[in-house]
């Protein structure tokens, strides 16, 4: 077991020792932590002198503690029985996780600063046992304690506006929920959280004809967290309008916002959505963080092949490029971080985004209002005459869009934007649906990617043989012994077996036969067929790889293969 040894260490002079840390970043952040009176680890990852992990693994190195992954434990109902309340827990930033398999009278502790003495004595004497620490990252910890705590903390916080409410009152009375302390705020702000810890896209809060319901969008799939009583809906609505700037007396008609929170030291742009059904109104709140929308892009799963396809395509100087797939497929998250890519002193790029998704310095970003009559076809007009190099449309919508965007990428300017189809060669004649003549098609594109998300097996998964059914859904000879994997459930993804998600490409470069067939009138068929003789992967082809390599389960490339209504 690991004991603390007690003779006077400090995080900051290990930090310093290893030469993570300068004297003068240190003086600056015990400065701080006066003022503010936050936790020394805390602060400097705030200020960015270092990171979770390299704390992590300085204590490591320079203590000789273990560093634990808590997704990877299931906390025992009998510890966190231990400790009821939470408080202590944030306020500290630790979490007790398993017994010591060699001596039951000490609990292994995740901390982030296991240097903390006082903590660590005040824990054995709420639980009792002694405290053997080890060391986590301070997020994972608050992930951990959000996950074994949160619904519970959220009901109590429930009960206690009812409480102070009461359950019978008018509801015109429960819409003034301003003050910061008050349990309606507490409860928003804490769905809000739970949600990032669950790693969730989407936040739903549904009015049901008995209950309150909230669920999360998870790699996907919705998730059950939690149910209230149906009297606080107009006070949890009314909360959320009030941060996300909408009108609180508007209940009949359809309302968005924007609401942008900070949950553990990064920053969240929430665009919410609220709409009126027959039991109340419904909000969705879609959660994005700058750094997800503009990652490195050997991030985004890209097979070498398609890293260099992407690399080609946005290397032109002119011309369309379209990322094409159903809503939630990842789409703006290719084109930002394209942009980022792109972005420097020497370009001027110009943006038109119904909403803006997230704030990129040095990149001119115009956000569509109609009652204004900023349109996505009037933005262009006008961004046409502010000398730009680039040019991303969020989604052409119309064919007055789409001629502009022919117009802009013939006349000198690189145009990269969005379109809703299920192929690449779909989004060429869907194009010409819209009216565009064939030949400035064929003249303005560079390129077409098609996209859709699939789920990452977790780490659990179990190998299997492919049977003859897979086999031809994997294209390979079905003589062949192929072993893939299936899911299989743990703590790390929540027994469902996937944990994130990675993106499936289809990757269409304009060529010369593929212009001459465009320009021919030919059917989308035509177009794919003269793309894949060419070399490009259909989604099938990229999804298929992904299964062989281990990375996703048969059952993720059914769901796009169907999706994409290919032929099975």
């Amino acid at each position: 077991m690991a004991i603390i040894n007690r003779q006077k260490k400090r995080m900051g002079d290990l930090l310093v020792g290893a030469g993570i840390l300068t004297e003068e970043q240190l003086i600056k952040a015990l400065e701080l932590q006066k003022e503010k009176k936050q936790k020394l680890g805390i602060l400097l990852v705030e200020e960015g002198f270092v990171d979770e992990k390299q704390i992590a693994y300085t204590l490591h190195k320079q203590m000789g503690l273990d560093i634990v992954e808590l997704g990877k434990y299931n906390v025992s109902p009998d510890i966190l029985k231990l400790v009821p309340d939470s408080t202590i827990l944030k306020k500290s930033c630790m979490i007790p996780f398993e017994f010591d398999p060699f001596d039951s009278q000490y609990l292994r502790v995740a901390m982030s600063d296991p240097l903390d003495i006082i903590s660590i004595d005040d824990l054995q004497v709420i639980t009792g046992m002694m405290v053997s620490p080890v060391i986590a990252t301070s997020s994972d910890i608050m992930t951990a304690i959000d996950k074994y705590y949160g619904n519970a903390e959220n009901q109590a916080v429930a009960d206690l506006y009812n409480r102070e409410r009461g359950v019978d009152e008018d509801e015109e009375e429960l819409i003034d929920e301003t003050v910061e302390n008050a349990p309606i705020v507490i409860l928003v702000k804490r769905i809000i959280e739970q949600g990032v810890h669950r790693r969730a896209s989407d936040i739903h809060i549904e009015p049901m004809e008995n209950r309150i319901r909230v669920r999360y969008r998870v790699d996907g799939v919705m998730q059950e967290a939690g149910s209230y009583q149906v009297n606080m809906l107009q006070a949890l609505i009314s909360r959320i309008k009030i941060i996300g700037g909408m009108d609180i007396s508007e209940r009949r008609k359809p309302q968005d916002g924007r609401i942008t929170s900070i949950v553990d030291r990064i920053e969240y742009d929430i665009r919410v959505s609220i709409l009126p059904t027959v039991f109340g109104e419904k909000v969705v709140m879609r959660l994005t963080s700058k750094q997800a929308l503009s990652r490195d892009k050997k991030l985004l799963g890209f097979s070498q092949e398609e890293l260099a396809k992407f690399d080609k395509m946005f290397s032109n100087s002119n011309g369309i490029i379209l990322v094409t797939g159903p809503t939630g497929s990842g789409k703006s998250t290719t084109l930002y971080t394209a942009l980022s890519e792109l972005n420097s002193e020497h370009v001027n790029i110009v943006t038109v985004e119904d909403p803006v998704e997230a704030n990129i310095q040095g990149i001119n970003q115009v956000q569509v209002n109609v009652k204004a009559d900023m349109t996505f076809a009037s933005a262009l007009r006008s961004i046409l005459r502010q000398d730009p190099d680039i040019i991303m449309i969020g989604e052409i919508r119309d064919e007055e869009t789409a001629n502009i965007a022919v117009t802009a990428s013939i006349t000198g300017h690189l145009v990269v934007s969005t379109l809703h189809t299920n192929s690449a060669a779909a989004s060429i004649t869907r194009l010409a649906d819209m009216g565009l003549d064939n030949y400035l098609i064929a003249d303005s594109m560079v390129g077409v990617i098609a996209q859709r998300l699939a789920r990452r097996l977790c780490v659990c998964k179990k190998p299997k043989q492919a049977n003859e059914f897979e086999k031809r859904l994997l294209r390979v000879n079905e003589s062949e012994n192929i072993t893939i994997f299936e899911p299989c459930g743990c703590a790390q993804c929540g027994n469902t077996g996937y944990r994130g998600r990675i993106g499936v490409y289809e990757m269409m470069t304009i060529t010369k036969k593929i212009k001459n067939v465009i320009s021919a009138k030919g059917t989308t068929e035509d177009i794919e067929k003269i793309a894949v003789h060419d070399g490009m992967k259909t989604l099938h082809d990229s999804a298929a790889r992904l299964v062989r390599e281990g990375v996703t389960s048969i059952g993720e490339l059914r769901r796009i293969v169907y999706s994409n209504d290919e032929d099975m």
